[in-house]
């Protein structure tokens, strides 16, 4: 079995692990996640490199090398693990557990779905107390529209940062990929900031994480795209069209792939100005449709979200199987 196979097998196993039963508690309280161990490193190197006296160039210098510590930090331990693991009979099955706990599709609909409850059971304070744990925006400016526009624009986003780019680069890397992959984007979600502490320190963070996140944003709007043709195939064009028309212009070079696919499939608009902390950004909106979302708009979207992840892991399985017949 080549390399390539060997890896679209793992990413098969991964996907259907995560899905089932994700990253059980009882181990997060015992040993942590790997997530939040390269969390700590990151807070280490903004600590002691990120100093506020350092000239700009010297802050920038010192964030491209706390980048590239922390991605061989990553990368290395899963590197010669995954070497390991492929020696022995059965290892990559192991390796497709390991893989599973840096995919978070079970996780990221059980947040979303929270923010749903709160909205349905306890109002707006409860939708706001839920979604202030998925969002960086300010809560308290957001009435019931805002909250669940936010829950489904994280939702959409995070459907291509966290489960569509992890698959594709352990499709290309195996275990070490992903490990990188993750090393990336958590340092992008921790120093990535454009504010004055982590605007040159950050800068090689999240000038890489755009990078390495283009291919899965395209892919995670054509996921939405087909998950949708399953039900309307006329919601599903206008998704497609949303997706060339509106992502371009949205202030990040990925998120409004996935966010204007979601955004027609739903009858929906994404995006437009938000509050984060005292300040607004503007940006463009996504999709044509109303922006007056509801509670029930973000169990729409959980449910086309769950056909993303099911047309994801239907492609990644067949392609192990027709590659292992081969």
């Amino acid at each position: 079995m080549t390399a390539l196979s060997l890896n679209i097998a793992v990413l098969a196993l991964a996907l259907l692990t995560d899905a089932a039963v994700g990253y059980p508690e009882r181990l997060y309280k015992a040993i942590g996640h790997p997530v939040v161990w390269i969390g700590k490193l990151i807070a280490v190197f903004d600590r002691l490199l990120n100093r506020p006296e350092w000239r700009k160039p010297i802050r920038r210098g010192m964030g491209v090398l706390a980048i590239a510590v922390v991605i061989a930090a990553a990368a290395a331990p899963a590197w010669m693990l995954s070497v390991w693991l492929r020696q022995l009979p059965g290892g990559w099955l192991v390796e497709a557990l390991l893989a599973s706990s840096l995919i978070t599709q079970r996780s990221l609909h059980d947040f979303v779905a929270a923010v749903g409850r709160g909205l349905d059971q306890e109002g707006l304070a409860g939708g706001r107390r839920a979604v202030a744990h998925i969002v960086g925006r300010n809560p308290q400016k957001l009435d019931e529209a805002g909250v669940s526009r936010a829950a489904i624009e994280s939702l959409a986003e995070n459907f291509s940062d966290g489960i569509v780019a992890p698959a594709i680069w352990l499709v290309i890397g195996g275990l070490p990929g992903i490990a990188a992959y993750k090393a990336i984007n958590t340092a992008d979600s921790m120093i990535g900031h454009r504010t004055e502490q982590h605007i040159e320190f950050g800068w090689a963070a999240a000038r890489l994480d755009d990078l390495v996140n283009l291919p899965a944003s395209r892919l995670a709007g054509l996921w939405i795209a087909l998950a949708t043709a399953l039900r309307d195939c006329r919601r599903a064009r206008l998704a497609l069209r949303a997706m060339r028309r509106d992502a371009p212009l949205h202030r990040s070079p990925n998120a409004g792939w996935p966010e204007a696919a979601m955004a027609s499939a739903l009858g929906l608009r994404l995006g437009g100005p938000r509050i984060y902390g005292e300040v607004q950004v503007e940006d463009h909106w996504m999709g044509r449709g109303r922006s007056r979302a509801t509670a029930a708009d973000i169990w729409r979207a959980l449910g086309l979200y769950r056909g993303a992840c099911a047309a994801q892991l239907a492609v990644v399985a067949v392609a192990a199987i027709l590659l292992a017949l081969s």
